[in-house]
């Protein structure tokens, strides 16, 4: 029976300006929706889970997520009773217009490509990116404006294989996708599937760039501040001469110490892009 439905929820609050970092959180966390309210010194985000999830494992998710942000906290958790999600989920995703020519969609928008936009459709339900996130907004622009057709990538973290897909239909020869997460394999085939991918894409169950040797003109990777200084110096071998790599899911107060790591690994930073609270940068062994 409907209305023996529910879901659980958790409640996050913050100071105002932290939308993309719960956004984040929801996003990493296997969120299957969010709502926020604003007030006046606050900003509350509650966040909705399957009730087949165990709330205490999605309390404890959540909880790893936001430690280091000193603002936000978990202001309250429990059960939500049934509500219409399926119309308000689809009415949250509306075509999504990113740098000059591409497009990320729902895959029910087919219907609603601008002209001259490169589409890139993406199932928002994933909890591996969707593209609507700051971060991976970063790194499509970067992509859009770096890569050269027939490069080879590697796509570092895959998660729904959103850069991925831009690459191959921005004009990339080959992809390497790699991500530790088995559950990514059927994401990204579901994914591809709806971009009309059949060629050209490598899906590698793998810890980052560990027992990579094959050299690339191009690396992507919108991840973490952490695991981005872990492999920088692994990079560096597997990029040719004049390659770039373009790096996303750092948080502007990050920049500082990630820019002084980058220059240490012997890399010239060609372009930065920030948004929010996000920010991107794009390295090269020479400038491009």
């Amino acid at each position: 029976m409907k209305d023996e439905v529910y879901w659980w929820y958790i409640i996050l609050e913050s100071k105002q300006g932290s939308e993309e970092i719960l956004y984040h959180v929801a996003q990493a966390s296997n969120s299957i929706g969010a709502e926020t309210l604003e007030a006046k010194d606050y900003l509350r985000t509650k966040l909705y889970y399957r009730s087949d999830l165990d709330l205490e494992e999605c309390i404890e998710k959540a909880s790893s997520l936001i430690k280091g942000f000193v603002n936000v906290r978990i202001h309250d958790a429990g059960k939500e009773e049934w509500r219409p999600w399926l119309k308000m989920h689809k009415e949250a995703f509306p075509p999504l217009l990113v740098g000059d020519r591409l497009v990320v969609l729902a895959p029910w928008h087919k219907h609603k490509v601008p002209l001259g936009r490169i589409p890139i459709y993406i199932e928002p339900g994933s909890a591996f990116g969707t593209g609507y996130h700051a971060s991976t907004q970063i790194a499509l622009r970067l992509l859009e404006k770096y890569l050269k057709p027939g490069d080879k990538v590697l796509d570092v973290g895959t998660g729904s294989g959103i850069l991925s897909i831009a690459a191959l239909k921005l004009g990339a020869a080959k992809v390497i996708a790699r991500d530790i997460d088995p559950a990514v394999k059927e994401e990204v085939e579901k994914n591809a599937l709806l971009n009309d991918v059949t060629t050209g894409l490598i899906l590698e169950i793998a810890d980052g760039t560990r027992g990579f040797n094959e050299v690339v003109d191009c690396i992507v990777s919108n991840i973490l501040y952490e695991p981005l200084i872990a492999m920088l110096d692994s990079f560096k071998k597997i990029l040719v001469k004049g390659g770039f790599m373009i790096m996303s899911g750092l948080l502007l107060k990050e920049r500082e110490c990630f820019v002084e790591a980058v220059k240490r690994a012997k890399f010239s930073i060609a372009e930065e892009l920030e948004e929010e609270d996000w920010w991107g940068v794009v390295a090269s062994h020479e400038v491009r």
